[in-house]
């Protein structure tokens, strides 16, 4: 049986904390409240490892003491956890949501909201992690395939990616044209291609998600 999803609650606020546990629950969900972002962090490995068994998302309050919501949200994206995330505050602005927003919140409630606001949200929140789960899962798929490619086959890839013939690559690879056609109909099985137009858009995925992964251990100076 699939279990429930499950949703964090991140506020210092107990009489808040208490209210949207009881509202989690008595729509199904498995509901574990922190009482600050510093408990949830020092609890992270153990939500991540949660996390990868049933859809999830956190309900983050944005002011509070030490560390506040919207560094617990960077540091979540530092540590590559793309958790849909849910901000509620009692004193938003239009730049603290922007800014929440553009780094990949789901949703940004002021408070009070009433329970059909935060059900909607944590829904939104739940397909977003949802779909970035099966995305997650496609790229791996698709790593695992391209891990088992030979040196020859990955250079005939590029070559084919960059757009040339059989002929062209043939002699860039001191190779019978007949020898590049096995090769690639080889390459087009272990990559799951049924075309040339989409092994080319399998491969330009891979170098999209390659440079997206420098970008962000720049950023994180990793």
């Amino acid at each position: 049986m699939e279990q429930p999803p499950l949703i964090y609650i991140v506020d210092d606020d107990a009489s808040v904390r208490h209210a949207l546990s009881d509202l989690m629950a008595s729509v199904g969900f498995d509901v574990v409240a922190f009482p600050s972002a510093i408990e949830f962090l020092e609890r992270l490995h153990k939500v991540l490892e949660k996390r990868a068994a049933r859809p999830n998302c956190v309900i983050l309050d944005v002011r509070m003491p030490e560390i506040d919501g919207l560094e617990v949200q960077e540091m979540l994206l530092e540590r590559k956890a793309c958790f849909g995330i849910v901000f509620m505050t009692g004193y938003g602005d239009v730049e603290m949501t922007v800014k929440a927003m553009r780094a990949g919140a789901s949703n940004f409630l002021e408070k009070p909201f009433r329970d059909d606001d935060i059900l909607n949200a944590v829904h939104e929140a739940l397909d977003q992690d949802k779909a970035y789960r099966e995305g997650q899962a496609s790229l791996i798929d698709l790593q695992q395939r391209y891990a088992s490619l030979t040196r020859h086959e990955r250079i005939l890839l590029d070559k084919i990616t960059d757009g040339l013939m059989n002929k062209q690559i043939a002699s860039d690879m001191h190779l019978s044209e007949i020898t590049i056609k096995v090769h690639r109909r080889e390459l087009m099985r272990k990559m799951g291609a049924e075309s040339h137009v989409e092994l080319i858009r399998l491969s330009t995925r891979l170098k999209t998600l390659e440079f997206n992964e420098r970008l962000t251990d720049i950023a994180t100076g990793s």
